[in-house]
């Protein structure tokens, strides 16, 4: 996502959320912000969960310009790996960013976390020099045998501008 305010400090601010009242200051400031884009006036919560959303939208049917839901969030979080696939936790983005539930509470700052960490975090930065990469896999990880694992399908994503409402992929 290409906004100014998706930024390292945004990113810092999410991590630190719950040590820091001016972390969450800072998360809440920038996701309320109005900002307008092809004429139309949005936040950037919104264009954050639309994003999310992107990534999953053929498994969680999502057209064009729709935002994730809490259950689209709580039921591809553990899709996502840093690296590669492994059934080492540490490889799995939810486990590895403390995130043991997604609910109503906290389902939009985990999409921030995800689309703020390509924009503008260390894994835009380990992206950008070849070292790592975010990768989305098949459901439920921890309930797959070895064989499902091993034959998992996976798609790199990188970050990027994201399309408004109305507008297509």
């Amino acid at each position: 996502m290409a906004h100014p305010l998706i930024n390292r400090a945004f990113y810092e601010a999410i991590l630190h959320f719950g040590e820091s009242e001016q972390a969450q200051e800072t998360f809440y400031r920038v996701m309320d912000t109005k900002v307008e884009r092809n004429g139309k006036t949005d936040t950037v919560r919104n264009q954050i969960l639309r994003a999310y959303a992107m990534l999953f939208c053929d498994d969680i049917g999502a057209v064009a310009g729709q935002a994730a839901s809490v259950d689209d969030v709580e039921a591809t979080a553990d899709r996502l790996y840093v690296g590669e696939p492994l059934f080492d936790p540490g490889h799995w983005y939810r486990m590895q960013h403390h995130f043991p539930v997604i609910d109503e509470d906290n389902y939009d700052r985990f999409a921030a976390l995800v689309i703020a960490d390509l924009s503008a975090g260390p894994l835009h930065e380990k992206a950008a020099a070849g070292e790592s990469m975010l990768l989305v896999g098949e459901c439920d990880p921890l309930v797959m045998s070895s064989e499902e694992r091993a034959a998992q399908k996976f798609k790199t994503v990188s970050g990027g501008d994201l399309p408004t409402e109305g507008e297509t992929v």
